[in-house]
């Protein structure tokens, strides 16, 4: 069973303090969160993560940067359909090098409370998938697109935070489950979201149709070639991919 995890900066993604590691193949830090902890298995920022930020005299197998996931995220239709922030970029990274059974998020619930002083762990941040993008509508669409994406291609994506509210759709499952491996496979094996295969389907030719690529990954550089109601129009149909089975 390959289980990866990754881990976002909400100020749940503390726990991973108390996680047992061994029990992912590979751990993943999306931009400030390899701050929690010294040893990393890779670290993913952008082009323009500024370089007082960057990690130092951190064990770490390998730095991600956009050399690394353009490609990839290109190979999965490109960032104007994927969502431009990196929760969703790492996700689609991972897919596609790593390939594993099940990708695990934490501290990536993208809700950022004006009532909350701290919304990330480190203090207050920038809230990156607020800024006004395109690519960005709805990220419950984006996290969809992620899921059902993964599913086709056998791996499921869930949610380890215990937050009150979370933009990703994606189920939820709790840390204990994955103490033993053989309970992460019945969860798999049951999970409760299946793949509405004629949405999926509909979604990725509508996107073909439009032909939204940018393949150096700089979407922003050719924004106005982009119309907000076609892209708002294939969020719904993303929206549609997960059936719930009750």
């Amino acid at each position: 069973m390959n289980v990866v995890l990754i881990v976002g900066s909400a100020p749940d993604a503390v726990r991973i303090n108390s996680l047992d590691l061994s029990l992912f193949n590979n751990s993943v830090a999306i931009n400030n969160a390899w701050r929690l902890k010294q040893k990393w298995d890779y670290v993913i920022y952008p082009e323009d993560f500024p370089i007082q930020r960057q990690p130092k005299n951190l064990h770490v197998k390998k730095i991600i940067t956009a050399k690394e996931y353009v490609p990839i995220q290109n190979k999965f239709g490109g960032f104007v359909y994927a969502g431009g922030t990196m929760a969703f970029t790492a996700g689609y990274w991972a897919l596609g090098t790593l390939k594993p059974d099940v990708i695990a998020y934490l501290g990536c619930d993208m809700i950022y409370s004006n009532k909350i002083s701290n919304n990330h762990f480190y203090g207050k941040g920038a809230a990156d998938p607020l800024r006004d993008d395109i690519t960005l509508q709805s990220l419950e669409a984006k996290s969809a697109r992620l899921m059902a994406i993964a599913k086709f291609n056998n791996c499921s994506v869930v949610n380890l935070s215990e937050q009150d509210q979370s933009r990703l759709l994606f189920p939820r499952i709790q840390i204990d489950n994955f103490k033993k491996k053989r309970t992460i496979f019945n969860l798999i094996s049951a999970d409760k979201i299946k793949l509405n295969l004629k949405a999926l389907k509909e979604a990725l030719s509508f996107e073909k149709k439009l032909n939204y690529m940018v393949h150096s990954g700089r979407y922003w550089e050719q924004i106005n070639k982009f119309d907000p109601i076609q892209l708002s129009k294939i969020d719904q149909l993303w929206l549609q991919t997960p059936q719930h089975s009750h």
